[in-house]
């Protein structure tokens, strides 16, 4: 109970810009774990996607590869149905790799999105923090300038304490804010490469499929 009223004085000695900082913090939280569960869940379903499909391209098995990509609405599904649809339609595989990266430029702003603005929020933390001492300080200043001077040097002592809260509050906002903002980046980096690792293999096994069924073309596509 005692440590509840402390985080209550220390948040009420912060000033009015304490309330800024909270709601800095609590939009960054939802970002954070909205976009962490969002990412941990894409990984895990293309991940299955991708031990399935595998085999069957692997094999040259294109139309059950074909089946099950249709059936999935993630983003490797997306990806990989986009190139298994031009299978047998195209001779070049620069055509379908063309056609995956087009692709590939649709999902990655999906799976970067809103994880840039965690990098904002932690600055608009600091910054606000800044602010709000500055804004304190100005008022204690003020504050001591007709106190008897006796008196001054304690209760200047105590104000600039409580100006210093807001600092401390906005950068303890901020460590754990761009803490997930590097974690969310390397996931989401992470995703990026299985993505673009998943459409080499798939157009190195297209081309040594074409070169097998007689396609000189994609494999001096492929060679070039």
């Amino acid at each position: 109970m005692n440590m509840f009223y402390m985080v209550v004085r220390f948040f009420v000695q912060g000033g009015a810009f304490m309330i800024p900082i909270l709601l800095v913090a609590a939009v960054a939280a939802a970002i954070a774990i909205e976009r962490y569960v969002t990412l941990t869940r894409l990984a895990v379903l293309n991940r299955s996607l991708w031990k399935q499909v595998e085999p069957l391209i692997t094999s040259g098995d294109f139309d059950k590869a074909r089946e099950m990509t249709r059936e999935e609405d993630t983003a490797m599904s997306r990806l990989l149905s986009t190139g298994l649809s031009l299978q047998g339609a195209v001779r070049r595989r620069d055509d379908v790799e063309k056609a995956m990266e087009e692709r590939m430029m649709e999902i990655i702003p999906q799976v970067e999105k809103r994880t840039h603005y965690l990098a904002t929020f932690a600055n608009l933390a600091t910054l606000l923090g800044l602010l709000g001492t500055v804004s304190g300080l100005i008022h204690a200043f003020s504050a001591v300038a007709a106190v008897n001077p006796a008196e001054k040097a304690n209760l200047l002592a105590a104000s600039i304490s409580e100006a210093m809260n807001c600092t401390a509050f906005g950068l303890v906002t901020a460590v754990p804010i761009l803490f997930a903002h590097a974690v969310l980046q390397t996931k989401a980096a992470t995703l990026i490469a299985s993505f673009e690792t998943a459409s080499v293999k798939f157009l190195n096994v297209l081309t040594k499929h074409a070169r097998s069924q007689g396609y000189p073309e994609l494999a001096r596509a492929a060679a070039a």
